[in-house]
């Protein structure tokens, strides 16, 4: 009997005869043998097919079969160094289900627009594959951490009747009678949750119609969001710090494989440990002040340029706190020891890879933030829910946003968002 089961399994059937499903991702060989690299969605493995152990019409299939062909192979499992995987399979039976020629992406260089174009077949490949199984690890590890602290998930809506951090950058949507917009975040809801649960967290996409075609960019992204009572901005710090080494060092035990696919330097992920350096905002402006290519104008926001010049200078993530509130949302909470600063934090990557979360103590006084609803022109009554947040059991509290994307392609080492996400949306693609 034969024991159905994956590439990835094989270590546990070394010297048994199994059955692997797959598809043909690459093949060679000649006259009496065939070698298959079956692909499975778990792994690659070599399949060793030779004339005289197999059926001929087996065999036949199998010398006819191109790219993608999908099948299914029986044989014994050997230990093999050399064989991709570290596991070979000596084919004794077998069915090609479907006979593939013509596979539009081979071997050979294709452009960014013809390979997103066949973004449905594209992420076949190994280096697709390695990174959504990357992105795969950093999200069970995300709510793995959460759950661990006692954290409730959350489901913030998609609609939403206005905007959280400005209108500039929002989709409208016809909703019957009147106008909504897709959410920019969830971190509102969440200030909700956080009242009524204590420590909660969202986790869905968020779209922001910024009109920009930058490799940290993309119109649709998925966004995970703590919110904590009674948690001030050290307390938001220190949460993410401990998220980021958590989340970093399950990838590194989970999908080490994946990441040598991709070819990434591990000693640059193994550095990711306790404690992150700290800097206020004008002590980064001060090194951007100093540096001969920056042109970084003090109490101006940080443009990617600068992200990267200062996440360049550290083996690990940076905390740079307490920005102008000039370039801070409205509900952020003023420093009290400095009415010009807000408390928040922005952690940038390392590597250069710029911000990858954004976060802050919220304003929990009344009348503070109707006054900044006021001050920035936004529709008051329909902020009337959250205002209702600091009339009823008002206290400190606060949270953070992580970028999704961005996260999983600081953790891959790929130079841009777009790859990062099964099927990307930016300013100039809607499709696949």
């Amino acid at each position: 009997m034969s024991t159905v089961t994956t590439v990835e399994k094989l270590a546990d059937h070394v010297g048994e005869s199994v059955t692997l499903k797959g598809w043909i991702y690459n093949k060679s060989g000649k006259g009496k043998l065939a070698f298959v690299q079956l692909r499975d969605g778990s792994g690659i493995c070599q399949c060793v097919v030779l004339k005289n152990q197999v059926s001929e019409e087996l065999f036949e299939a199998i010398s006819e079969a191109g790219q993608e062909s999908s099948l299914e192979l029986t044989g014994v499992v050997s230990a093999d160094e050399r064989a991709p995987g570290g596991f070979e399979v000596k084919v004794s039976e077998g069915a090609v289900h479907q006979s593939v020629e013509g596979y539009p992406i081979t071997p050979k260089e294709h452009g960014t627009d013809f390979l997103h174009n066949h973004r449905h077949l594209w992420m076949r490949s190994r280096r697709q594959w390695a990174i959504l199984r990357v992105r795969d690890a950093v999200i069970t590890a995300l709510r793995r951490f959460f759950d661990e602290r006692g954290f409730i998930c959350v489901d913030s809506p998609v609609f939403t009747p206005n905007a959280c951090e400005g209108t500039s950058t929002l989709f409208e949507v016809p909703y019957f009678d009147r106008t909504a917009y897709l959410t920019q975040s969830g971190q509102l809801y969440a200030e909700a949750a956080a009242l009524a649960l204590g420590k909660v967290y969202t986790f869905g996409p968020t779209f922001r119609a910024e009109k920009s075609k930058t490799r940290r960019h993309l119109t649709e992204f998925w966004m995970l969001e703590p919110e904590v009572a009674y948690a001030e901005l050290e307390d938001v710090m220190q949460l993410a710090e401990d998220m980021l080494v958590a989340v970093v060092a399950e990838v590194l035990e989970r999908r080490r494989n994946e990441l040598e696919v991709l070819e990434r330097d591990l000693s640059k992920l193994e550095a990711i440990q306790s404690p992150f350096p700290r800097l206020s905002y004008d002590e980064a402006s001060a090194i951007l002040q100093e540096h001969p290519e920056s042109e970084f104008v003090h109490g101006e926001d940080f443009g990617a340029p600068d992200e990267t010049i200062l996440s360049e200078r550290f083996d690990r993530p940076v905390l740079i706190h307490r920005y102008p509130k000039e370039v801070k949302a409205f509900y952020m909470k003023r420093d009290p020891e400095d009415d010009s600063k807000c408390l928040c934090v922005d952690v940038l990557g390392s590597e250069g890879v710029g911000e990858i979360i954004g976060g802050s103590q919220r304003e929990d006084d009344l009348d503070v933030l109707l006054e900044r609803i006021q001050a920035h022109e936004l529709p008051e009554e329909a902020f009337q829910w959250y205002l209702d947040l600091r009339r009823y059991g008002s206290v400190p509290h606060g949270g953070f946003g992580l970028g999704l994307e961005r996260t999983v392609a600081w953790i891959c080492g790929i130079p841009h968002v777009r790859e990062a996400s099964p099927f990307p949306r930016m300013m100039t693609r809607l499709e696949p």
